[in-house]
């Protein structure tokens, strides 16, 4: 049996990830959707992968650069599913032990210092905690920690996979 060619394999994954970010705007903009602080970090980390995947294919490395590329889309995953985890852990609490919510990324850009809005992003608030949208009983964070746990496999296959 043949494996994947890397180069379309990591091409897919930069599809894929422009997929679920078109997704992300689409429940945004269309559907009204407003991210919470660390649904917004989940999309940094896409955007670190989908980048990863998008210089992985066009540099089509040998079998070093095809491993650091793999490690390099693992960690970025592995990112994105502690933060969908901590915003699923939120979305957990009792109503009581929910933090306060915080005010906008926008105006914590405008107002605050960078080292409070990056804690924010980091952290979430009670904004994280709400479940706005679901599918067949999980809702975004449990689709996107799915899709993590999916691309550091992915990431871990390409940098251990025979040649």
């Amino acid at each position: 049996m043949t494996l994947p060619n890397p180069r379309i394999t990591f091409l897919l994954v930069f599809l894929i990830v422009v997929f679920l970010l078109g997704s992300a705007f689409y429940l945004e903009y269309a559907r009204g959707l407003e991210p919470c602080k660390l649904c917004i970090t989940q999309r940094v980390m896409l955007l670190g992968i989908g980048l990863v995947s998008l210089i992985a294919f066009l540099h089509n490395p040998a079998t070093i650069g095809r491993r650091v590329y793999g490690l390099l889309v693992s960690i970025w995953a592995l990112g994105g599913l502690y933060f969908a985890g901590r915003q699923l852990w939120l979305q957990s609490l009792p109503e009581g032990q929910v933090p306060a919510c915080g005010p906008s990324v926008s105006y914590m850009m405008e107002v605050f210092p960078m080292a409070d809005v990056l804690k924010a992003l980091l952290t979430g608030d009670g904004n994280c905690a709400e479940v706005q949208w679901t599918m067949m009983g999980l809702s975004i964070p449990g689709w996107s920690a799915i899709g993590f746990a999916g691309l550091i496999l992915f990431g871990g296959w390409q940098a251990f996979r025979k040649a």
